[in-house]
């Protein structure tokens, strides 16, 4: 390119001197300068004409103009730079078609917004799921379309750890997992899938436990009065006969705790059992509570310790509450080797209101942390015996705080004891001041 220029440069130059040496020769110079610097002009504004009709005409793109010296050499480097784009842009719109057609055959809705919500794109699922039409919610609010508060709630959180479930604003039948990922701007890319079979499911699994458990309720009662009458006379029995009824009573105190577990589990699942929401005194709760585990506790004497470092107190079900506080701290004793120590505590920082149950126990290998509050799942199921638990006491704290806006962590290792602490966020925490007056009232309508 450089060796053009400089041709280039040579030639208008000697052009320039023939013209002015021929004014020269005819006794006008400067009109022989003049005459040449117009002629290059003329020719010069004559491609640059050439150029412009080139570039803004589709039909005659793919073919340079052809000329010589710079304007050859420029028309050829623009007419490779095209096709060099076009050949870009073409394998660009191939993956973009391939892209589209991909997420076309998914059968999650795909969508995306700009950071305000707008609607950008969205594949043929998610106008099946969500009713989007193409033809008229180009650039709506998706919001405007989601008309549900959970929705708008959730979009504006910006915090995606967990999915939200909603049902189809097109079709209510179907049940939908929402999960957002922010990318680029603030932008947001929206995954809907349909969990409409796996709702149903657990609707049923809920449905057959409670059905299942109030029904095993009336016959185990009535089997446990009988052992109960047989236990009261067994001086009347057989030897032989005693330590059976004893064992098949033992049996069916344990069939009976179960089953009054997934009955409240059941309830605080399905709503049946709503939260009746009033300020609660975790102080004197908790100290309830930690007095029937010292009970509990027993020949073992287990140092229970409990401290609260704050008065304030929490807006929520006092039964749930005290469900979920009993359990980890029962769980506490059953799993603390006799002389240990289990330390109670309930604080209040920015973040809200924490209840903390440290022991001094075997602890808890880290595999299984993810997985304990599932129901029935045992970290050492070789314990079963000793401890007579159900394996619903911490399902049933992480329902009592899903209810309470709360979250449980549990922080353990092997023989370094475990904690569990119930996180509740400050919106539920209310000062003693305010809610003394509405617990006395309370008392005084009991009395």
């Amino acid at each position: 390119m450089q060796k053009i220029w400089s041709r280039h440069l040579r030639y208008t130059l000697a052009g320039l001197a023939g013209s002015a040496f021929l004014g020269f020769y005819l006794g006008y110079p400067v009109y022989g300068l003049i005459a040449g610097l117009s002629l290059y002009l003329l020719w010069t504004l004559y491609q640059t004409r050439r150029l412009s009709q080139w570039l803004t005409d589709p039909i005659t793109a793919d073919e340079a103009p052809q000329s010589t010296g710079i304007w050859g050499e420029f028309f050829e480097k623009l007419h490779k730079l095209n096709q060099n784009y076009l050949h870009t842009q073409d394998r660009l719109r191939t993956r973009i078609d391939r892209i589209q057609e991909s997420t076309n055959a998914m059968r999650d809705g795909v969508i995306m917004t700009d950071a305000r919500g707008g609607l950008e794109w969205w594949n043929g699922s998610a106008e099946h799921l969500l009713g989007f039409r193409r033809t008229t919610d180009q650039g709506q609010f998706i919001y405007n379309l989601i008309r549900t508060p959970a929705f708008k709630s959730y979009f504006d959180a910006k915090d995606y750890r967990e999915p939200l479930e909603l049902h189809s604003p097109a079709k209510p039948h179907i049940h939908l997992q929402i999960q957002i990922s922010l990318f680029g701007e603030d932008d947001r890319l929206i995954v809907a899938k349909d969990i409409t079979r796996l709702y149903q499911l657990e609707q049923m699994r809920r449905d057959f436990v409670s059905n299942v458990s109030h029904e095993m309720r009336t016959p185990l009662t009535v089997i446990s009065g009988y052992l109960e009458t047989l236990a009261d006379n067994a001086d009347d029995l057989p030897a032989k006969w005693r330590r059976a009824i004893n064992t098949m009573a033992t049996q069916s105190v344990r069939m009976e705790t179960l089953i009054t577990d997934l009955i409240l589990l059941s309830r605080i699942e399905t709503g049946e059992h709503a939260a009746n929401d009033a300020p609660t005194n975790v102080d004197s709760l908790v100290q309830q509570v930690c007095q029937d585990a010292r009970t509990l506790s027993g020949k073992s004497q287990h140092d229970i310790r409990f401290e609260a470092s704050s008065q304030q107190w929490l807006d929520g079900d006092e039964n749930q509450l005290r469900s979920a506080f009993s359990n980890l701290i029962f769980n506490a004793v059953k799993y603390t080797p006799a002389g240990g120590t289990i330390s109670v505590s309930w604080s209040v920082d920015s973040h809200g209101g924490h209840l903390s149950v440290k022991d001094t126990g075997a602890g808890i290998d880290q595999i299984h942390i993810p997985r304990l509050t599932e129901r029935f799942y045992r970290a050492d199921p070789s314990r079963h015996k000793d401890t007579g638990g159900t394996g619903l006491g911490l399902a049933i704290v992480k329902h009592v705080l899903i209810n309470h806006d709360g979250n449980l962590e549990i922080r353990s290792e092997l023989g370094e004891g475990s904690e569990f602490i119930c996180h509740f966020p400050a919106e539920r925490l209310v000062t003693s001041a305010l809610a003394a007056p509405t617990h006395q009232t309370s008392d005084e309508d009991k009395a």
